[in-house]
């Protein structure tokens, strides 16, 4: 019987596999059972769901009208970028400008059967769906257009009703919109990390190039982000990402994209990538004047739309003035007391920790770019050793050390006393040498403007725009002292004033009604008084009498009329003497409008930042002409521009300004320097008649500069700086003689104020001080005995 139950065919290996397959093929067919009851389930329910749902999906107009959030971009006359504005970094790109390499690593990554299906893979859906069965936790097999819905419709959560909504509003999507303007619409809208929205602002912001320029490799590492921008940075988590690009590498030649040969090369291909740097051409200042004018006509809309603004200042022009003003501000800072490290932090006394005391002690002290914080490792009168943010050791010694030279004395105040653990400021030389110093209180203001057309070609508002972002070219109200001097001249030539007039430069006194206020007894910045002398010297010396005196001729109230033709508000310049030294308010921007009226033969220009505004698509919405002014922007006549060129270009030759021609060696130089009562601004206003510039140099709260300071010690070498770069290659431009001036005897008169024909002279029977007989000397000296 064993024998036989051995070989029963219930018990024989065959028997047994039969026996197996027999059990499960009847659980196979109930399973099938099964499925196909839920599978007509899940249809019943899908076709409730849709005839319930469907009309209730929203209106498709933000795809079919796609309107993306862009920023607002402003862009230099030479394409550079100064400035960005918005929450979204986005620059759109219509479908048929996003290069194939690009289009196929999405496709490969995120949809490859794209366009074949209608929105939805339903293979992809039901293989989601049964594997992840019951289960809300997997989103799987959702199609470009189904993220395309999800990005604008949906919320982000995890459930079958949101996903259920994202399969009808794809459905949707694509029975309204083509193939390529979805895809057009995905390209563009996906989030890809580092504030970048769509593919071209990703390109821009990873590699530092242009979306056409892509190659593979780069656009398979880019197609990795969609998933997760994070997680897959290239820079903050390249392992990481490099997995995932190099497993769309494989699968843009899977599906066909790419041949074997460019699979190889792009799977070998070294990435690199953009290095994050500030915008080079520090036009801070100026872009967010761009900004203001642009938000004041689009409002809100100024961030959303996308617009190009491009500006009349040049990027390279930019920088020289911004270089230029900085080294002017510094240099002068060097020069005051030293005030003291800006905090004091304790260093630990194991030299292993101290590297990282002092990063994190200086991330509270950022660089200010040349300028650099540094932590004191030790000083003394001789030398002191810091460390930069960056980890750098420095040694400062000999004149590098003179700035703060205070602040190393042995009987130095706590307060301001260079020791260990002191944060200080140094800037490095050109030679590699390094200088203590410290932030500067100073302020200034430049900018730059072609008199043929207005067009601003530099404008810095300050030292540090991250620091102060007060614009001292636009908004600084400042007394403009002998800058001023100019514009009352040029009202006394249509009185019968020439070049060659003498009037005494003697002393003068006057009671309260000539100031306003008080009695007012006027003095030359050097304290001299030099008797009678022709305009041309009076005003190349900048002689403060001379200048009262012809004020007083002219009548104070034609002379506030006259100084309104330059651009000058009237109310800010008060009717009394003190108007002669520039006592009344101006900004350098209008002192820069002014000054063109000289350059350009007596027109007045209006100043143009803005050039022309593009919209996202490149339609021009504003666009202005800069061309020559007409006849209607006449203000004065052109013989009196002619004649006050004459006038200003002395004193660039022979004058307080004399540094000018002899440092740029060329003649076609003018201008006139400033320095206010007690020295609180100093000022240099000039120009070659291809560019204007104004310099200012002053205190946010009006206080004195110092004794020596002045407009040609301060402002005057920024002006030179920034003319000298960019009078490069600028031929001298020959002045024309305009018709009705003569010249005579070297002097240049109007025809009817030839000589013996206009005022010759004025004040000259006033006395100047005698001086003292030596028993007066004597006598004086024995007061201070």
């Amino acid at each position: 019987m064993s024998d036989e139950r051995e070989k029963s065919p219930s018990t024989t290996a065959g028997g047994a596999a039969r026996s197996w397959w027999r059990l499960p093929a009847r659980l196979l067919l109930g399973a099938l059972g099964l499925v196909t009851a839920g599978v007509a389930v899940v249809l019943i329910g899908a076709a409730i769901a849709l005839a319930v749902a469907y009309p209730n999906l929203p209106e498709l107009d933000s795809v079919t009208d796609y309107r993306p959030r862009l920023p607002l971009r402003v862009l230099s006359a030479d394409g550079v970028l100064l400035g960005e504005y918005g929450d979204e970094k986005r620059t759109f790109t219509p479908i048929a400008q996003i290069p194939k390499v690009m289009q196929d690593a999405v496709l490969a990554i995120e949809d490859a059967r794209f366009y074949q299906h209608s929105g939805v893979d339903y293979i992809g859906v039901l293989r989601a769906g049964l594997a992840q069965f019951g289960s809300v936790g997997s989103q799987g097999a959702s199609t470009i257009t189904m993220q395309v819905a999800r990005n604008f419709y949906l919320s982000t959560e995890k459930t079958l009703t949101r996903k259920l909504y994202e399969i009808l509003l794809a459905l949707k999507i694509e029975s309204q919109l083509s193939k390529d303007q979805i895809l057009e619409l995905y390209m563009n809208q996906i989030y890809l990390g580092q504030r970048a929205y769509g593919f071209a602002a990703a390109s821009e912001i990873y590699f530092g190039k242009p979306l056409k320029e892509i190659s593979i490799a780069e656009a398979a590492m880019l197609a990795g982000l969609p998933k997760a921008p994070s997680a897959y940075n290239p820079i903050a988590n390249p392992k990481r990402a490099t997995l995932r690009q190099q497993y769309i590498i494989d699968r843009m030649l899977d599906n066909g994209f790419i041949t074997a040969e460019q699979h190889a090369t792009a799977k070998a291909q070294e990435l690199k990538y953009r290095v994050q740097t500030d915008v080079a051409v520090h036009a801070e200042y100026v872009a967010e004047v761009a900004r203001q004018l642009v938000f004041s006509q689009y409002g809100a809309e100024t961030y959303t739309r996308g617009l190009q603004v491009q500006l009349t200042v040049r990027a390279s022009d930019q920088l020289i003035a911004y270089r230029a003003l900085r080294r002017g501000l510094l240099d002068y800072e060097r020069r005051q007391v030293y005030r003291g490290p800006e905090a004091y932090i304790d260093l630990p006394a194991d030299p292993k920790a101290v590297d990282a005391r002092v990063a994190e002690a200086l991330a509270d002290h950022p660089d200010n770019d040349e300028l650099k914080a540094a932590v004191v490792l030790e000083a003394g009168p001789k030398k002191v050793v810091a460390v930069l943010q960056s980890g750098e050791s420095i040694t400062v010694t000999g004149d590098g050390l003179k700035p703060v030279a205070s602040g190393l004395a042995a009987n130095a105040d706590a307060k301001r006393q260079i020791r260990r653990g002191a944060v200080v400021r140094a800037i490095k030389g050109t030679k590699g040498d390094w200088t203590l110093t410290q932030q500067p209180e100073v302020e200034g203001a430049f900018v730059s403007i072609e008199p043929a057309n207005g067009a601003i070609r530099a404008m810095v508002g300050g030292f540090d725009f991250g620091k102060n972002k007060f614009n001292h070219v636009t908004q600084a109200w400042r007394q403009p002292g002998s800058s001023f001097k100019p514009f009352i001249y040029s009202s006394a030539l249509e009185k019968g004033f020439t070049p060659a007039t003498v009037v005494n430069d003697a002393p003068l006194f006057f009671d309260a009604g000539a100031t306003g206020s008080q009695p007012w007894e006027p003095k030359n910045y050097d304290g001299k008084f030099e008797g009678p002398m022709p305009l041309r010297t009076a005003l190349a010396k900048s002689k403060n009498m001379v200048s009262i005196r012809i004020l007083q001729s002219v009548g104070v109230d034609y002379a506030r009329d006259w100084v309104t033709r330059f651009g000058f508000d009237r109310e800010k310049h008060e009717p009394y003497l003190t108007m002669a030294l520039g006592a009344g308010s101006v900004t350098p921007m209008q002192m820069a409008t002014a000054y063109s009226v000289f350059a350009n033969g007596g027109y007045r220009v209006t100043p143009v930042l803005i050039e022309r505004i593009y919209d996202s698509r490149g339609k021009v919405l504003h666009q202005v002409d800069l061309k020559s002014p007409d006849e209607s922007q006449r203000v004065i006549d052109a013989r009196n521009a002619f004649v006050m060129d004459s006038l200003l270009q002395e004193v660039t030759r022979s004058g307080t300004a004399a540094r000018a021609q002899a440092t740029l060696k060329r003649p076609d130089l003018y201008g006139k320097t400033g320095t206010t009562n007690d020295s609180m601004d100093a000022w240099f206003a000039g120009f070659q008649p291809s560019l204007a510039a104004i310099v200012w140099i002053g205190y946010d709260t009006p206080r004195k500069l110092g004794d020596r300071e002045t407009g040609g010690g301060l402002a005057l070498p920024v002006w030179i700086e920034y003319m000298s770069q960019t009078l490069k290659g600028v031929p001298v431009a020959e002045a024309k003689v305009p018709e009705g001036v003569i010249n005579v005897a070297g002097e240049w008169y109007y025809d009817e104020y030839s000589p013996g024909q206009g005022i010759t002279t004025l004040g000259t029977e006033d006395a100047l001080p005698q001086a003292p007989t030596e028993d007066e000397k004597k006598g004086i000296l024995d007061l201070f005995r």
